[in-house]
């Protein structure tokens, strides 16, 4: 499996600031899932119907961060579900993309979700590794 610092794929970077490398689906359940923007194949419920997507879809731009109203109220919500139950912050990943670009956001994300055990990709959702599904709770 791919690292997520390796081929930057421009589309496993959400509009929200998920990075998509690292979803419990792509990585820990290996379902063929290119990223946020393409078909729904393979994605969670919440992925197909997330009202995100939609927004950015429907003003045209590419990340929300691109957007006069940032961070709005569904920005806010999802910020605040992923701090407290995944410890991470999708508005902080967004910045870091719109300062240093994604290639910088990759590397980042590398050094922090690469298996120490095995150098699979450690899931953010259930902290699972894909290779070696070893736990990093």
């Amino acid at each position: 499996m791919k690292m997520p610092g390796e081929n930057i794929d421009t589309d496993m970077f959400a509009p929200c600031g998920m990075n998509c490398m690292v979803c419990y689906k792509h990585c820990c359940h290996k379902k063929p899932c290119g990223g946020c923007l393409k078909s729904d194949r393979g994605k969670p419920e919440h992925c197909r119907k997330c009202k995100i997507k939609d927004c950015i879809k429907t003003k045209g731009l590419v990340y929300c961060f691109d957007c006069p109203d940032y961070p709005c109220k569904l920005i806010k919500n999802l910020e605040k579900s992923y701090n407290k139950r995944y410890q991470a912050s999708l508005m902080e990943n967004s910045g870091i993309v719109r300062e240093h670009g994604l290639q910088t956001f990759m590397e980042i994300q590398k050094e922090k979700y690469t298996c120490p055990k095995c150098g699979g990709i450690i899931s953010i959702h259930d902290r699972e590794c894909s290779e070696c599904q070893g736990s990093m709770k």
